[in-house]
């Protein structure tokens, strides 16, 4: 290997290393409160008053019907998600295929004359089995307040939200964004997250707990598909 090859193969590793060090930065770091607009509280819109009432004490920018009830409607109303996640999932496979093969070739005869040396036989056989089985189960209980980011013109409900928690040394969070159906909202303003169409659920934590459960910069890298060997 001349220099230029070797100075070559020395600045591809300086950069994979640089790529691995600022990752593994970003890794410590992890999710932050509010980092996401996706996840973020809305602000409602503020409401226009009329250029004038006439002394009378309505004013239909503020106006909230006498039937209404306390159900989550507008932009900027919050809404209870009961988390129910329940999640199992199971898969197994088993392939056996074998072959067998043989060719017999017998004295070939020239000229009235036999060659023996020309006769052979051939055998071969192949055979493979393999296997697999896969399972997985997830199970997410507990409650988060969201709030309507959305109205969308059918009258469902665009809600997001996040709730962080933190505990000695950590942060744990739930983070939720779905679509939400008016009527499938309870009386007391609360709905299931099976309920949520197109639903988006993180659970996750940050701090010194969460950085020793997950392996470092280097065996994630040679656990990664950059790795040759």
């Amino acid at each position: 290997m001349n220099s230029q090859s070797l100075k070559s193969l020395r600045s591809l590793s300086l950069v994979l290393l640089a790529g691995l060090v600022l990752g593994g930065c970003a890794s410590v770091n992890g999710v932050k409160p509010g980092d996401s607009p996706e996840f973020s509280a809305v602000n409602p819109p503020m409401p226009v008053p009329a250029e004038y009432n006439n002394g009378a004490i309505f004013q239909a920018s503020y106006g909230t019907g006498l039937f209404e009830d306390y159900k989550a409607r507008r932009v900027g109303d919050i809404l209870t998600v009961r988390l129910a996640e329940r999640t199992q999932a199971r898969k197994s496979a088993n392939t056996s295929t074998s072959k067998e093969s043989s060719v017999n070739m017998p004295t070939p005869t020239v000229l009235n004359r036999t060659i023996p040396e020309l006769s052979t036989s051939i055998e071969g056989s192949r055979s493979f089995d393999g296997a697999g089985d896969s399972a997985q189960s997830n199970q997410l209980d507990g409650s988060i307040t969201v709030m309507v980011a959305e109205v969308l013109p059918n009258g469902n409900l665009v809600v997001q939200g996040e709730k962080w928690i933190r505990i000695n040394q950590g942060q744990e969070f739930i983070r939720l964004r779905g679509i939400v159906r008016p009527v499938d909202v309870r009386a007391d303003n609360t709905i299931l997250s099976t309920q949520i169409a197109n639903a988006q659920v993180a659970y996750g934590g940050s701090g010194t707990l969460a950085d020793s459960n997950s392996p470092g910069w280097l065996t994630r890298f040679f656990n990664s598909p950059v790795w040759p060997f």
